[in-house]
């Protein structure tokens, strides 16, 4: 005789619902920043009860952290290939959860509170910023040590540099152009095609 299945306690939790909730708190950072959102507004915006959105998260701030983690939409590269190829990898991967729908309006949101809530700017650096920061100055700090890139070069400022280019480009034009890696990479590090 087998024993049987044990049987999680309470209903199943509805996908469909974890995301409702999830974008209805992403248009309420977007559209009335973190001060603006309440756990109210976001379970009214998804068609649901508070409790409902209390059972999936603990605070306004835990529903935000779950917006900025839903950010990313494309994992990192493999790591494999020449460094200036990865470089542009990451560049590109950075440029594409950036422009993901309203990432930039977040953004502006999380800016605004970082005096009140420093912890969901953390949660930003931490979950879409610093892993490409990571991978870019490991693969910058490959091409210098490889002498494709100066032995003068510093990583890190050439790595804020590259990232920044992106925000910048977006503040002044409110785009940021399919082959924007490749301009912003081609001035610091020269294509071996290019020369």
């Amino acid at each position: 005789m087998r024993p049987a299945a044990v049987r999680p306690a309470g209903r199943p939790r509805n996908p469909e619902l974890d995301l409702a909730i999830l974008a209805a708190a992403e248009q309420q950072l977007r559209e009335s920043g973190y001060g603006g959102m309440s756990l109210e507004s976001v379970a009214a915006a998804a068609g649901t009860t508070v409790p409902a959105v209390r059972r999936r998260f603990r605070s306004k701030a835990s529903v935000a952290v779950a917006v900025i983690d839903s950010l990313r939409i494309e994992s990192m590269t493999d790591g494999s290939g020449p460094p200036r190829s990865r470089a542009l990898a990451v560049l590109r991967n950075f440029r594409a959860n950036l422009l993901r729908s309203n990432s930039m309006a977040v953004v502006g949101t999380l800016l605004a509170e970082e005096h009140r809530h420093p912890e969901l700017l953390a949660a930003f650096r931490g979950r879409l910023v610093e892993p490409r920061r990571t991978a870019l100055r490991q693969v910058l700090a490959e091409g210098i040590s490889r002498g494709e890139l100066s032995d003068s070069a510093d990583p890190d400022v050439l790595a804020s540099m590259l990232i920044g280019s992106f925000y910048a480009r977006y503040i002044a034009t409110s785009d940021i152009p399919d082959d924007w890696a490749e301009q912003a990479l081609r001035h610091v590090w020269p294509d071996a095609r290019d020369t």
